[in-house]
């Protein structure tokens, strides 16, 4: 997965399901880093990151991330749990461009299985962008949206006036579950104050034996 998301070259990585923390596996498995996932791919090319916990139990934790080459100014990140057995949360950043003041604004998501579940948690991340992104700043909100009806992008671009950026440069959304034969169009980049420049959807090997949701890789010029 390391070697994967490294020749990908990408600046930011939205991961979802990182483990911070897994004490069976250090048992189990012979050379297990004694450092948490994200960090041990985040080690020697993205110098910044910020994990959020989104499920945690007895033998550890694991929840959202952002890797990035550039420096975060802040982050936080926010509990969107209806139920205590189906955590998740969004992951909110904000890095500072080099050589330059200009700030991006960053969400990483998980969202929930179900349609209600997706709503409110929908409405969650529409008053933090609402309440701490100003409305010309560069905002990306990538992740497991979980929706597979597209209800998302109909909310955002009325409300928020984001863009979904498949959609913008293919004309539909990218079908990315299951990662060996992707049927649903699950994950989603939003995005606004950016132009885009590209999207694909990176299917076949080395993806399909790493996830089973296919990635997506997004460009944008500022």
């Amino acid at each position: 997965m390391k070697e994967a998301l490294e020749e990908a070259g990408a600046d930011l990585l939205f991961l979802q399901e990182m483990q911070g923390e897994h004490h069976l596996h250090a048992l189990e498995v012979e050379d297990w880093p004694a450092i948490s996932q994200f960090e041990f791919i985040a080690e020697g090319v993205w110098p910044f990151y910020i994990y959020g916990k989104n499920a945690v139990y007895k033998t550890g934790h694991h929840g959202n991330a952002i890797l990035s080459r550039f420096p975060f100014v802040n982050w936080e990140n926010i509990n969107v749990s209806p139920f205590p057995w189906a955590s998740r949360s969004m992951l909110h950043g904000v890095i500072r461009m080099p050589d330059t003041d200009e700030e991006v604004h960053i969400v990483c998501i998980h969202f929930g299985l179900t349609s209600r579940e997706r709503r409110a948690q929908l409405d969650r991340l529409s008053e933090r962008i609402d309440q701490y992104v100003p409305h010309h700043a560069p905002l990306i909100v990538a992740g497991d949206f979980n929706d597979w009806l597209s209800q998302a992008e109909r909310h955002f671009e009325r409300h928020l006036g984001l863009k979904e950026v498949f959609h913008v440069t293919h004309g539909d959304y990218a079908r990315t579950f299951p990662c060996w034969m992707p049927l649903l169009p699950m994950d989603r980049i939003y995005f606004r104050g950016l132009t885009p420049v590209g999207c694909e959807r990176l299917a076949g090997a080395p993806w399909r034996r790493l996830s089973d949701h296919a990635p997506l890789a997004a460009s944008f010029s500022l």
